[in-house]
């Protein structure tokens, strides 16, 4: 299966002029949300991930909200297991609507796209402090540029090239950017 074209099939890999979480501009962006509104396509694509992680022996999925929440369900379906989500509460990722992790609980974290990792740290720290044991990050797109020291387990992995605002050549064409995503800064 060829998962790029997937993601072009369903308007998920956009072009034009992108304000990243990061701050940082890019002409590409994945709006991954176009590819989970497809219950079929979302289920090939994300067992990829299952097939990387079934043997880990896995007691919980948790998804960071936004993005994460419906990969997350997806793969607890395909391994049998709960699947999760922790959300932000005054900027502060939390786990919440009583959710429950329990001392020892070997976890895999699912995004939708990983990018700086910002949301699969700070899931992860609620996470440990929590008592559980976080033994990846799974994904369906991995950017490829975030400093994560777990492993991470991807349905593909995509590079966009990515400027600072002074640098933008699509700010020098007097191009202004968009805002993609759930996260604010």
């Amino acid at each position: 299966m060829d998962v790029v074209e997937l993601l072009k099939e369903c308007g998920a890999l956009l072009e034009g002029h992108f304000l990243l979480s990061s701050g940082k501009h890019s002409n590409k962006y994945c709006q991954c949300a176009k590819l989970l509104q497809y219950p079929d396509k979302a289920e090939k694509v994300i067992s990829i991930v299952y097939e990387k992680v079934k043997l880990l022996n896995l007691d919980v999925i948790v998804g960071p909200a936004m993005g994460g929440i419906t990969a997350a369900y997806e793969l607890g379906r395909q391994l049998g297991i709960k699947a999760i989500f922790t959300e932000r509460e005054n900027k502060v990722m939390t786990l919440r609507r009583g959710f429950e992790i329990k001392t020892g609980d070997r976890i895999l974290i699912m995004e939708d796209v990983v990018t700086t990792g910002k949301s699969s740290l700070e899931t992860a720290k609620v996470l440990q402090n929590a008592g559980g044991m976080v033994v990846g990050i799974g994904c369906i797109v991995d950017r490829k540029v975030s400093e994560i020291q777990l492993p991470i387990y991807s349905s593909v992995e995509l590079f966009f090239e990515t400027y600072d605002a002074e640098n933008c050549p699509m700010c020098e064409k007097g191009s202004k950017p968009v805002k993609p995503g759930s996260r604010k800064f």
